[in-house]
């Protein structure tokens, strides 16, 4: 399977649909990298294990699959000879804990979905790993009881930073520093007690200066009667930290010992969020779980595209033993390419394994490859048109088309001359037919449906319309092909039926006769407009040269007159013999298109409203005829050939 058929098909906004219900990241992953299967006990297996979720979901919709966050962090920070942070044994706690409840969940399940509750079995319960973690960390730090050193620390710990505070107030109170203090506050500086020092008193106060104010008229000083306080301080704090290490350290090391187990209930975890998403997605476009077969049938009962919703019209679907080839006629916007998508998609579905928007006693069969032509492929940076685009599409189709391949074609050889593009697209369809392809393919040539009634192996199909409301009604008709609706719609609009019937002698060659619709009087009247001529209608008569071979020229068109190899205007021609009237030197005369060669064009010599009567009329016979254009003079005319 390639990206483009994917892409094609929407098969990946299918997989980001189902992604939407994974409950962790890790599941999410997991469906976004779900590819079709082409083994047949596979698919079937993957479809089961949906069907039993989806009866456990039936039951229970709150499946406890949840606790996974942080776990990947965990087991990629362990055998790396560091101890793990108290806050990450924490979410292998939790996920512990989780593993215990999907335990319970499943244990009375086993009878309506054997298959997806002897999952649980392969997650161990590891209780005394979860139960030393929950004794030594609480609230995401080390517990005080996580050993007999480490409480014995904390309470010593707990004493010195006590008498040191008491020494720092005793200070602070001190009336002999009271005008040396910018406030009677105590505060901490990298760790340490200190006292606020107006800039002006250092001298006054003895001990060591941590920090200054923003404005540097406040120091932070260390009093020198606390330094040992401090001291004593920051060493126990060093023991709790060593003792502190050393815990996380054995909890570690219980971890790395059950690391098999854990990375196995993860991999279990996982597999179920991506299940029950598969479930819910399932539940959600009202999905089946479809026979599989490898024999090349396909039959969709009642079948709706996944991303149409459930207000669509429904399809049903029949190709193989003995047709294994479907030609789709039918009008524009009758939905001939839903079908086919519809149709290359839940292919894809079926052997990744989901449920389908069918009813029952629908089969998907397993192919190979879905080789799609399917829209607009205009290449503006190769600079190829669409009719290319797509050819150069069809050539990879052909080549990699075998017994096991489904392929899409939509509107197969459009984009280009009718004749040939028809002619096109037949050798196509039947060389993809000799290779054995399963064919679905659309077309708005008749010719095709011709071919596809006689051919062996073709079966016809079409879109139905309903010539009441001028509307498709998207349903598909397997083995009778489209008829052509632009006769029948016409008529209903109003075309009166001669013109239609002209039009049928020109298309088919056959006289036919489209009766009259009952209408009224003035109805009646209103239709015959469209054909009445009016016989007195003056039409300049347009001589059609029979010889396309004629060089065309235009009125006023500078030509040079052979063998006399002089210059003429263009008066007017060709006649039916290809003969021109050329003006030489104010005279008149006719000659052959073979003699006359383009010198300059009219519309290089004169403006577009130019009155040519200036050139070829003389000045009396133009008086003359602005004179009768105002009144009628008995006994006068004009020559304008002179």
């Amino acid at each position: 399977m390639n990206n483009h058929t994917f892409e094609t098909l929407q098969f990946e906004v299918i997989k980001e649909e189902i992604a939407h219900y994974a409950l962790t990241n890790q599941g999410k992953e997991k469906v976004l990298q779900l590819t079709p299967s082409l083994h047949l006990i596979q698919i079937q297996s993957w479809i089961d294990e949906v069907t039993e979720a989806v009866e456990i979901m039936k039951k229970s919709s709150s499946v406890p699959v949840h606790g996974l966050e942080g776990i990947d962090t965990l087991l990629n920070s362990i055998n790396k000879g560091v101890a793990l942070r108290a806050d990450i044994l924490m979410k292998l706690h939790e996920f512990l804990d989780c593993c215990g409840k999907m335990r319970r969940f499943m244990k009375d399940k086993e009878f309506m979905a054997p298959r997806v509750t002897s999952y649980i079995y392969s997650i161990d319960e590891l209780p005394g790993l979860a139960e030393e973690i929950n004794r030594c960390i609480r609230n995401g730090v080390v517990d005080d009881y996580a050993s007999k050193e480490l409480l014995k620390i904390r309470k010593q710990l707990a004493i010195q930073e006590e008498r040191l505070k008491e020494k720092l107030q005793q200070i602070v109170r001190s009336s002999k520093l009271k005008t040396y203090l910018q406030e009677s506050v105590i505060s901490q500086r990298d760790g340490r007690y200190v006292i606020p020092v107006k800039k002006e008193y250092r001298q006054k106060v003895k001990g060591t200066v941590l920090d200054t104010s923003a404005s540097g008229s406040t120091l932070f000083i260390e009093p020198e009667e606390v330094t040992t306080y401090q001291d004593q301080l920051t060493w126990i704090k060093m023991d709790e930290e060593a003792e502190t290490q050393k815990i996380l350290m054995y909890l570690t090391g219980l971890v790395e010992g059950k690391e098999q187990q854990i990375r196995l209930a993860v991999e279990t975890m996982v597999h179920y969020d991506f299940l029950f998403a598969k479930a819910k997605f399932s539940r959600a476009i009202d999905g089946r779980s479809v026979s599989i077969n490898e024999s090349h049938f396909i039959e969709l009962i009642e079948a709706r595209h996944p991303l149409l919703g459930k207000n669509v019209v429904p399809l049903y679907f029949k190709l193989g033993a003995p047709e294994n080839a479907l030609v789709i006629t039918g009008p524009n916007t009758g939905g001939k390419t839903v079908v086919i998508k519809t149709v290359g998609l839940l292919t894809l579905m079926a052997q990744a394994g989901l449920h389908l928007p069918v009813a029952e006693g629908s089969s998907v069969s397993i192919f190979q490859n879905i080789l799609v032509d399917i829209g607009d492929g205009q290449s503006i940076l190769e600079n190829l048109s669409t009719f290319s685009s797509r050819i150069v599409n069809i050539i990879d189709i052909l080549k990699e088309a075998n017994d096991r391949t489904l392929v899409l074609l939509d509107e197969l050889g459009s984009g280009t001359d009718p004749a040939e593009g028809m002619g096109l697209a037949t050798a196509i369809l039947e060389q993809l037919y000799k290779k054995g392809a399963t064919l679905l393919a659309t077309t708005h040539y008749s010719e095709i449906k011709e071919f596809a009634d006689h051919q062996e192996g073709f079966i016809n199909g079409s879109m139905e319309f309903d010539l009441d409301t001028l509307r498709p009604t998207y349903r598909l008709i397997i083995g009778k092909g489209g008829e052509s609706q632009a006769f029948a719609i016409a008529l209903k609009l109003g075309i009166h039926p001669k013109i239609i019937e002209r039009a049928h002698q020109i298309t088919y060659k056959e006289e036919k006769v489209y009766p009259e619709s009952h209408v009224s009087l003035q109805e009646k009247r209103e239709l015959e407009k469209q054909i009445i001529i009016n016989k007195y209608q003056a039409r300049e008569k347009v001589m059609k040269v029979s010889n396309p071979s004629v060089q065309k020229f235009n009125q006023g068109d500078n030509v040079i007159v052979s063998p006399e190899n002089v210059f003429g205007i263009v008066y007017k021609g060709p006649d039916e013999k290809g003969n021109y009237i050329v003006q030489i030197k104010g005279e008149k005369g006719s000659y052959n298109h073979k003699r006359l060669t383009l010198h300059i064009e009219a519309s290089e010599l004169y403006p577009p409203d130019y009155d040519f009567d200036i050139i070829f009329q003389t000045k009396e016979n133009r008086k003359l005829d602005k004179m009768l254009s105002k009144r009628h003079m008995e006994g006068q005319s004009i020559n304008h050939e002179s």
